[in-house]
């Protein structure tokens, strides 16, 4: 197995590629501390990998709390006597406003998710595996972090930022044993579609952000993403350090 033996958080575990994750991981051997603010979907997902044999404990709470966060970190060292691997997966999207409509609550509402939350993660986790031996954290970025159409300013700021301090992370920390690499899922079958409610999408820049969206060659399973994070997590990638990695059929060639 190619995880065995090695603890793992993941964020956003409750669905979609994190659900995946999550589900390739505890078949891989690893012992699972995992979250998501839908209780019922972590519920569910909790009970179907204790179902296949895995090892997992679930936290259900917002990862844009800086006590939230911790508390998965703190959670993973108390209940297994380590970390070994964080997967910063959880994100919201925002509603296709660019910068001239954007509002300030969807601003501060996806900045804080999708980057908050992978700081203050990673900030934590970092005080265990430096002293520890290291480890490996995966980011979940998006086509939206390496381009410019793929969504509003919030989602693209969001993600070219958490680019940003995966890039950062992994040169501060690469002779101390610490991996930092982000995936940039193209078009990917889950269900962000729910946190952009109809009413309140930005028309004009949904326009902008769909001409983006036909040039992309094919919808992704979640997990095809999984396999990636999986790789990345592993000692496979031992070398393996700040790469950014389309996972996009190709929608990054373009």
């Amino acid at each position: 197995m190619r995880l065995q033996g090695k603890i793992a958080i993941i964020t956003g575990a409750g669905s979609g590629m994190g659900l995946a994750m999550a589900t390739r991981f505890a078949a891989e051997g690893a012992h699972l501390v995992v979250g998501d603010w839908n209780g019922p979907r972590l519920d569910a997902a909790v009970e179907r990998i204790q179902a296949s044999g895995g090892t997992i404990v679930g936290v259900q709470g917002n990862i844009a709390e800086q006590a939230t966060a911790e508390h998965l970190v703190d959670l993973a060292i108390s209940t297994y006597g380590g970390l070994d691997i964080l997967c910063n997966n959880a994100g919201v999207m925002d509603y296709m406003q660019g910068v001239g409509e954007l509002s300030d609550d969807i601003w501060r509402r996806v900045l804080s998710i999708n980057l908050d939350g992978p700081m203050f993660t990673s900030r934590h986790a970092l005080r265990h595996m430096l002293t520890h031996g290291g480890g490996s954290i995966v980011n979940t970025a998006s086509t939206a972090g390496i381009h410019g159409g793929a969504a509003g300013a919030a989602y693209t700021a969001s993600k070219h930022a958490l680019v940003g301090l995966t890039r950062n992370t992994a040169w501060m920390y690469a002779k101390r044993g610490i991996r930092c690499n982000a995936i940039c899922p193209g078009a990917t079958v889950t269900n962000i579609g729910e946190t952009m409610p109809p009413d309140r999408m930005d028309a004009a820049g949904s326009e902008r952000a769909g001409a983006f969206a036909a040039l992309a060659p094919a919808y992704l399973d979640p997990m095809d993403i999984a396999s990636l994070a999986l790789f990345l997590a592993s000692d496979e990638s031992r070398h393996v350090n700040g790469a950014i990695i389309p996972a996009d059929a190709g929608w990054a060639a373009v």
